[in-house]
Parts: C-alpha cells; sequence; structure tokens
C-alpha cells in the first residue's frame, strides 16, 4: 500500500491509499476517487510535503517537553539535514547505491518518485510541518 497526497479541481487537499500508482489510476479512470469535502471526481496526485533520509548511524531525534513536539522535531530537521529541495528522490538514490556519501537530507518528493524510492529499497520517512509553526521562523 502506498499514501498519494491528492487534490481535487476546487483545490482540497487530501490522502488516498493504492496498491501502487496502477490503483491510483485505474480508480481515477473510472471515477471512484472523490474529494470527502465536495465530492469532486476531478482528482489528482499532489506532491508530497517532503520527505527525510538519515545515515543509518545517527541518533533518532531527542525527546522534549514543549508544547508542540512536532516544533521541535521540523527545527531538529531543519538545522541537521541538508535541504535538497527537488532534488530528493534523486539524491536518496545516489546514497542508496553509493554514487555520493551518504548523509542526512530533506526534500519534497512526488508521489511516483515516492514509489520509485520504495521499490529500490530507499528507507525515507515523510514528515508534515506542523500547521501552525514554520520552523523556518523560529
Amino acid at each position: 500500500m502506498i499514501a498519494y497526497d491528492l487534490e481535487c479541481a476546487q483545490g482540497h487537499g487530501f490522502e488516498g491509499w493504492f496498491d501502487g500508482a496502477e490503483g491510483f489510476e485505474d480508480q481515477s479512470r473510472k471515477g471512484q476517487i472523490t474529494c470527502p469535502v465536495c465530492g469532486s471526481p476531478n482528482v489528482t496526485r499532489v506532491l508530497s510535503t517532503f520527505g527525510i533520509a538519515r545515515r543509518r548511524e545517527e541518533p533518532a531525534a531527542p525527546k522534549t517537553d514543549g508544547p508542540n513536539p512536532l516544533v521541535a522535531v521540523a527545527r531538529y530537521i531543519r538545522d541537521n539535514f541538508e535541504n535538497v529541495g527537488a532534488e530528493f528522490a534523486k539524491e536518496a538514490l545516489k546514497m542508496h547505491y553509493g554514487v555520493s556519501e551518504h548523509r542526512n537530507i530533506r526534500g519534497v518528493s512526488s508521489a511516483q518518485e515516492e514509489e520509485t524510492l520504495k521499490q529500490e529499497g530507499v528507507s525515507f520517512f515523510k514528515f508534515p510541518l506542523p500547521a501552525d509553526k514554520d520552523p523556518e521562523d523560529q
């Protein structure tokens, strides 16, 4: 199963779970995917928030006692992971196959790129930013 970020023609964003890209395309062609907000069957996949890859020997983010732990994790990621932007999938694959040095990276990827990473056995984690905070402003 794979989760795709979806958006209807009215701009409502939501998530859908599918067997893979073919499952999404098949259900979409048949009009079986509709927006849970407005019911529109005109739904497309959109870029995911972002993913991160972590060196195997790197320790996990420290626990915090703050009011919103997601903000602390977002800050940790901002401060300790190189932002490779839209090149996330390409950079993760390079590290996976030993073409480039392993390092902590963060960036954005499409659902199709995420599917490729999964098929190639690349570990990554999607982390949504807290809606009320932007770690770049902290």
